[in-house]
């Protein structure tokens, strides 16, 4: 069989494979079942001589073969579905810009971009999706997205290690901050000193029990609190549950009875946010989606 036999519908699965990372999640995410999916991915790799997948007890990673294929069957499944846009009468989409951005980003950041953008270039259409790092990294390879919206902690590795490398640019590095009750008191002062974090309460995100928690303490925090959504962590500060952590971007959305206040003292824990894209020729749509959020990033 030669590679020219692929299916579309091949092509599509493999798409969602490389975007979700476990043929798990592809199969849900597509409506098939597992073994549906595992037939397809099989067939495109006859078709393509070589595997295209290297299966992994965390899911999957694509060989240097399947990386090849995507980039091909992004370009193709993308045609195909404008051109049946065209078939049908619909207008094309050549000012949509496909945005990812990560949890803390969507309370101040896009909102102030995207109103920004609309202002300046409202024919320029913008379609977003929240996600985890791997999630957003994985859906910019396989075409899915434009740009992504990455936060990046110390030592500041790259997002992935997959090749062509991605194509990052460094919108602002700032200091984490906390954010503590308005009646603690840590809040009378104007910073927080290191050593007052010792024995604190803190609110943290499910996946990780660092995720909220002050990274430089010496000593293993007290989770009192998980949840992933930064407006209910920010209510139980508000409500005296415990403390968390926030980027500086996130202090205008606060609601009230909190401060946000920097920490001295110990190592410092810097921030950054990336925009990531595929290395290549940038359109003009995105370029201006760029700036848009270049500027709301250096916004005070």
């Amino acid at each position: 069989m030669a590679f020219t036999d692929a299916s579309l519908t091949a092509l599509r699965v493999f798409r969602e494979v490389a975007e979700h990372g476990t043929l798990t999640a592809a199969a849900t995410a597509l409506g098939y079942t597992q073994s549906a999916v595992s037939r397809q991915i099989a067939a495109l790799e006859r078709a393509a001589g070589a595997p295209l997948l290297e299966r992994r007890h965390d899911g999957v990673r694509l060989t240097s073969a399947g990386r090849i294929v995507l980039r091909r069957a992004a370009a193709v499944v993308d045609q195909v579905d404008a051109g049946a846009r065209e078939l049908a009468g619909l207008p094309g989409e050549p000012g949509t810009v496909r945005l990812g951005w990560f949890a803390s980003a969507g309370a101040v950041l896009l909102p102030r971009a995207l109103a920004d953008l609309r202002r300046a270039h409202p024919e320029i259409t913008v379609t977003t999706r929240e996600g985890s790092t791997p999630a957003l990294v994985r859906a910019l390879r396989a075409g899915a997205l434009d740009l992504a919206l990455l936060g990046s902690a110390p030592p500041f590795r790259p997002p992935d290690a997959e090749t062509p490398a991605l194509d990052l640019r460094i919108l602002t590095e700032r200091a984490l901050r906390v954010a503590v009750p308005a009646a603690h008191p840590l809040a009378r002062g104007d910073y927080i000193d290191v050593a007052d974090l010792h024995g604190q309460r803190w609110i943290a995100s499910p996946e990780s029990t660092g995720m909220g928690a002050w990274p430089g303490l010496d000593e293993r925090p007290e989770i009192a609190h998980t949840a992933r959504d930064w407006l209910a962590k920010l209510t139980l500060v508000a409500a005296g549950c415990g403390l968390t952590t926030v980027p500086v971007m996130l202090a205008p959305a606060v609601p009230e009875g909190i401060r946000v206040l920097p920490v001295r003292g110990g190592p410092q824990e810097q921030r950054r946010l990336i925009l990531a894209r595929l290395p290549g020729p940038t359109p003009e749509p995105v370029a201006r989606l760029a700036q848009a959020l270049r500027r709301a990033a250096l916004s005070p």
